[in-house]
C-alpha cells in the first residue's frame, strides 16, 4: 500500500554566484496518514527547508513529494503551515484573521452562516471563541499562535506543517499550546509535520522522530519510534521508562553529532 505522504530522494542546493550551498541529500521519508512526525537537529541541518518543500513554497534541486497520489510543486490549502512568527494580519480581529481563510477556500462550497460556523468552531477548538473581536496587537504571543492553528486547520488540509510554532513563546505557554495541539491532533487524525528544536517536545508529541545530520548535505541519520499511548500526561510521563529512553537516545544522537560533526 502506498504512503499517505512520500518524500523521495530530496536534495537540495541554493546557487551563490557560481557557488553552490547543498543544504540536503537524499532525504526519504514515508509517513501514514495520522501519524505525527517531528523533525530534529542542530540549527543549519534544512530541517525548514525540508519542511517548504513539501509546503510547496520551495522546489526540490532533486527529488519530490507525493501527497495521496498527487505530485506536490505548489503551496496549497491541504498542507497548511504555522511559522514560529505567527503572521496574522494585524488589522483585522482574532475572527477575521481565520474567516480570511475559511472565505479563500469554502467560498464556493459553503453559505455564509457555515463559513461562520466553521470559523467559530475552529476558534472554539484552539479556546479563542472569547476573544474574536480583538486585534493581534491586543493578544498575548500565546494567544496569537492559537489564532494561528486555527487558521490552519479551518483550511482542512491533508497536513499539518508546523516551524517551531513554539520556539518564541514562555514555557508554562508552550506546555499548554503543545497540549492543545495533542489533543486537536488526537480529536481530528491530523497528520502532522513538526519541526523542533526541543527534545522533551518531539517525544511527548510524536509518534515518530526524525533526527537529522549536520550540514551541509543533511540527510536523515536516525528515526525513533515513540512508543508511548495516548492521550500523554508529562506529569506521568517523568519518570516513565519508554519516555525516559527515547529522550535519551535522541539527546544521544544530537550530542554526538554537535561532537564529531565531521561524522554528520
Amino acid at each position: 500500500m502506498n504512503p499517505y505522504l512520500q518524500i523521495s530522494h530530496i536534495d537540495k542546493s541554493f546557487a551563490r554566484g557560481t557557488a553552490g550551498n547543498d543544504v540536503l541529500k537524499g532525504v526519504t521519508l514515508s509517513i501514514s496518514k495520522g501519524e505525527f512526525v517531528s523533525i530534529i537537529g542542530h540549527s543549519g541541518c534544512g530541517k525548514s527547508t525540508l519542511l517548504n518543500i513539501v509546503a510547496g513554497l520551495t522546489p526540490a534541486t532533486h527529488g519530490g513529494v507525493v501527497l495521496e497520489g498527487q505530485h506536490v510543486t505548489t503551496p496549497g490549502p491541504d498542507r497548511a503551515v504555522v511559522f514560529q512568527n505567527h503572521s496574522l494580519l494585524p488589522w483585522l480581529t482574532v475572527y477575521g484573521n481565520v474567516r480570511l481563510a475559511v472565505d479563500k477556500v469554502f467560498g464556493k462550497t459553503k453559505s455564509r452562516a457555515e463559513r461562520h460556523d466553521w470559523t467559530m468552531h475552529h476558534l472554539h477548538l484552539v479556546h479563542m471563541a472569547h476573544e474574536t473581536q480583538k486585534r493581534p496587537a491586543e493578544i498575548s504571543g500565546g494567544m496569537k499562535q492559537r489564532v494561528g492553528i486555527a487558521r490552519a486547520l479551518c483550511m482542512e488540509p491533508k497536513v499539518l506543517l508546523l516551524d517551531e510554532p513554539f520556539g518564541a513563546l514562555d514555557a508554562l505557554t508552550r506546555a499548554q499550546l503543545q497540549d492543545t495541539v495533542q489533543e486537536i491532533a488526537a480529536r481530528l487524525g491530523n497528520t502532522v509535520i513538526m519541526i523542533t528544536h526541543d527534545v522533551d517536545e518531539a517525544v511527548l508529541l510524536s509518534d515518530r522522530i526524525v533526527m537529522m545530520t549536520n550540514g551541509p548535505c543533511a540527510t536523515i541519520g536516525e528515526v525513533l519510534t515513540v512508543d508511548l499511548p495516548r492521550p500523554r500526561d508529562r506529569l506521568k510521563l517523568t519518570d516513565n521508562a519508554t519516555y525516559l529512553g527515547a529522550r535519551a537516545r535522541v539527546l544521544r544522537f544530537l550530542y554526538e553529532r554537535q561532537r564529531r560533526p565531521a561524522a554528520a
